[in-house]
Protein backbone atom coordinates (compact mmCIF):
# COMPACT_ATOMS: atom_id res chain seq x y z
CA UNK A 1 0.00 0.00 0.00
CA UNK A 2 1.37 3.39 -1.01
CA UNK A 3 0.47 6.47 1.01
CA UNK A 4 0.76 9.96 -0.44
CA UNK A 5 0.52 13.23 1.46
CA UNK A 6 0.29 16.55 -0.36
CA UNK A 7 1.14 19.97 0.99
CA UNK A 8 1.85 23.48 -0.24
CA UNK A 9 -1.49 24.68 -1.53
CA UNK A 10 -2.97 28.05 -0.73
CA UNK A 11 -4.24 31.34 -2.03
CA UNK A 12 -2.07 33.21 -4.54
CA UNK A 13 -2.57 36.17 -6.81
CA UNK A 14 -2.54 35.81 -10.58
CA UNK A 15 1.04 35.72 -11.83
CA UNK A 16 2.29 34.27 -8.57
CA UNK A 17 3.98 30.98 -7.78
CA UNK A 18 3.42 27.98 -5.54
CA UNK A 19 5.27 24.73 -4.99
CA UNK A 20 3.31 21.63 -4.12
CA UNK A 21 4.93 18.67 -2.40
CA UNK A 22 3.87 15.05 -2.27
CA UNK A 23 5.56 12.81 0.27
CA UNK A 24 5.40 9.09 -0.48
CA UNK A 25 5.46 6.35 2.15
CA UNK A 26 8.46 4.58 0.65
CA UNK A 27 10.99 4.41 -2.13
CA UNK A 28 8.60 4.04 -5.03
CA UNK A 29 10.01 6.31 -7.72
CA UNK A 30 12.03 3.53 -9.36
CA UNK A 31 8.78 1.73 -10.16
CA UNK A 32 5.83 4.11 -10.17
CA UNK A 33 4.88 6.94 -12.47
CA UNK A 34 4.09 9.96 -10.32
CA UNK A 35 1.46 12.40 -11.41
CA UNK A 36 -0.26 15.59 -10.38
CA UNK A 37 -3.94 15.93 -11.21
CA UNK A 38 -6.35 18.75 -10.50
CA UNK A 39 -10.08 19.06 -10.22
CA UNK A 40 -11.88 22.36 -10.59
CA UNK A 41 -15.42 22.82 -9.28
CA UNK A 42 -17.91 21.15 -11.58
CA UNK A 43 -15.20 19.65 -13.76
CA UNK A 44 -13.58 16.26 -14.14
CA UNK A 45 -10.19 15.52 -12.65
CA UNK A 46 -7.47 16.11 -15.23
CA UNK A 47 -3.80 15.25 -15.52
CA UNK A 48 -1.53 18.25 -15.04
CA UNK A 49 1.93 16.67 -15.09
CA UNK A 50 3.52 13.23 -14.87
CA UNK A 51 7.01 11.90 -14.18
CA UNK A 52 7.89 8.32 -15.05
CA UNK A 53 10.35 6.06 -13.30
CA UNK A 54 12.64 6.66 -16.27
CA UNK A 55 12.45 10.44 -15.72
CA UNK A 56 10.27 11.23 -18.72
CA UNK A 57 7.83 14.06 -18.18
CA UNK A 58 4.44 14.89 -19.63
CA UNK A 59 2.44 18.08 -19.19
CA UNK A 60 -1.05 19.26 -20.03
CA UNK A 61 -0.94 21.83 -22.82
CA UNK A 62 -2.47 24.42 -20.50
CA UNK A 63 0.51 24.33 -18.12
CA UNK A 64 3.46 23.77 -20.45
CA UNK A 65 6.19 26.31 -19.83
CA UNK A 66 4.68 27.32 -16.48
CA UNK A 67 4.68 24.15 -14.34
CA UNK A 68 7.54 21.77 -13.61
CA UNK A 69 7.33 18.32 -12.02
CA UNK A 70 10.39 16.98 -10.23
CA UNK A 71 11.36 14.56 -7.50
CA UNK A 72 13.83 14.15 -4.65
CA UNK A 73 14.58 10.45 -4.37
CA UNK A 74 16.32 10.80 -1.00
CA UNK A 75 13.22 12.46 0.47
CA UNK A 76 10.67 10.25 -1.34
CA UNK A 77 9.00 13.48 -2.43
CA UNK A 78 7.67 14.72 -5.74
CA UNK A 79 7.11 18.40 -6.41
CA UNK A 80 5.04 20.56 -8.69
CA UNK A 81 6.49 24.03 -9.20
CA UNK A 82 3.76 26.32 -10.50
CA UNK A 83 4.70 29.71 -11.93
CA UNK A 84 2.70 32.43 -13.69
CA UNK A 85 -0.46 31.12 -12.09
CA UNK A 86 -3.81 31.94 -13.64
CA UNK A 87 -7.32 31.91 -12.15
CA UNK A 88 -8.10 28.86 -14.29
CA UNK A 89 -5.41 26.94 -12.38
CA UNK A 90 -7.69 26.99 -9.35
CA UNK A 91 -8.71 23.60 -8.04
CA UNK A 92 -7.85 20.74 -5.76
CA UNK A 93 -4.52 19.21 -6.70
CA UNK A 94 -3.99 15.50 -6.14
CA UNK A 95 -0.83 13.45 -6.15
CA UNK A 96 -1.02 10.08 -7.88
CA UNK A 97 1.17 7.00 -8.10
CA UNK A 98 0.62 4.10 -10.45
CA UNK A 99 2.29 1.63 -12.76
CA UNK A 100 -0.40 0.49 -15.16
CA UNK A 101 1.69 -2.13 -16.94
CA UNK A 102 2.21 -3.94 -13.62
CA UNK A 103 -1.33 -3.33 -12.38
CA UNK A 104 -0.06 -1.25 -9.48
CA UNK A 105 -2.21 1.53 -8.10
CA UNK A 106 -3.56 4.03 -8.66
CA UNK A 107 -2.92 5.54 -5.28
CA UNK A 108 -4.11 9.04 -4.43
CA UNK A 109 -3.31 11.64 -1.85
CA UNK A 110 -5.98 13.59 0.00
CA UNK A 111 -5.59 16.68 -2.19
CA UNK A 112 -4.52 20.25 -1.55
CA UNK A 113 -6.48 23.35 -2.53
CA UNK A 114 -4.95 25.92 -4.85
CA UNK A 115 -6.83 29.17 -5.35
CA UNK A 116 -5.61 31.81 -7.78
CA UNK A 117 -7.45 35.05 -7.22
CA UNK A 118 -6.86 38.74 -6.75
Amino acid sequence: QVQLVESGGGLVQPGGSLRLSCAASGSIFSIYTMGWYRQAPGKQRELVAALTSGSSTNYADSVKGRFTISRDVAKNTVYLQMNSLKPEDTGVYYCNAEKKVYGLGPYWGQGTQVTVSS
